[in-house]
């Protein structure tokens, strides 16, 4: 039951090209800032990545980014990020953008077994009527657009049917993991994280602290370990080495 693996390079090792990645966090708060770079050091490319975001630039997912090894982005948010901006209207990304409590129930509903669900968020748009440019043509024109979804009416509301979302590998962070995958999240890291991780068929998870199976109370587990797969325990300095996307101060009279 020990999942524990030596090092982030391991634990990515056979990530292969072309690969669907969730990855987990929100901006950069709680993001796997070093499985994404020993992803970055592994050199998978041809990626699709679902996540809130796609990093900023010179950080989290923005690094796989500029190196050009995503080819497809799912995410609810795009902003703080200049080379996300020119890739896609360049035409060298394709980007599906997504409600953001849409995201969240697509990554747990293929992490729970259900292939879809309705939900009312996004009737009367083009996320439910489609035509989202999802890809730009080099010359500005669109050259691929979302489809149009199923609509019903249930209980008197239109209704739009969302799919569930399976990765072939989840990157998560966690605060504290125990050996047997079983995973406490901090704060904002529990956003997005714990759906990230149900979602992957193989799903890795970068630990600030490892301690022994069965010191981490049942109550206090967020994620159960059977979603996990392999565990990579941090350095104290890997553990604190935390940014944020943006810092404003003021100089004080």
């Amino acid at each position: 039951m020990n999942k524990v693996v030596a090092s982030a390079a391991e634990a990515v090792a056979d990530v292969a090209d072309g690969s669907t990645l969730a990855v987990g966090g929100f901006g950069l708060s709680g993001i796997p800032w070093v499985l994404i770079a020993a992803l970055l050091a592994q050199g998978a490319t041809d990626l699709e990545v679902a996540s809130n975001n796609c990093g900023v630039d010179g950080a989290g997912l923005g690094l796989l980014l500029e190196a050009h090894r995503i080819r497809r982005v799912i995410a609810s948010y795009v902003g703080e990020n200049k080379e996300f901006a020119r890739q896609f209207l360049a035409g060298e990304l394709e980007v599906e953008l997504i409600p953001q409590g849409t995201l969240a129930e697509r990554l747990r509903a293929g992490g729970v077994g259900i292939g879809g669900f309705f939900t009312p968020t996004g009737i009367g748009t083009q996320v439910a009527d489609g035509g989202l440019p999802w890809r730009y043509a080099p010359d500005g024109s669109v050259a691929l657009a979302s489809p149009p979804k199923e609509v019903r009416v249930l209980n008197g509301t239109q209704q739009v049917l969302e799919l569930g979302i399976v990765a072939d590998v989840s990157l998560v962070r966690a605060a504290v993991v125990d050996t047997a995958g079983n995973c406490v999240f901090h704060a904002a890291a529990r956003n997005f994280n714990p759906d990230v991780a149900m979602s992957g068929r193989c799903t890795i998870v970068e630990a600030e602290q490892v301690v022994a199976e069965g010191e981490i109370e049942p109550d206090r587990v967020h994620l159960p370990g059977i979603f996990v797969h392999r565990v990579v325990a941090l350095t104290a300095e890997q553990a604190a080495d935390k940014s944020i996307e943006k810092r404003t101060i003021r100089e004080r009279s």
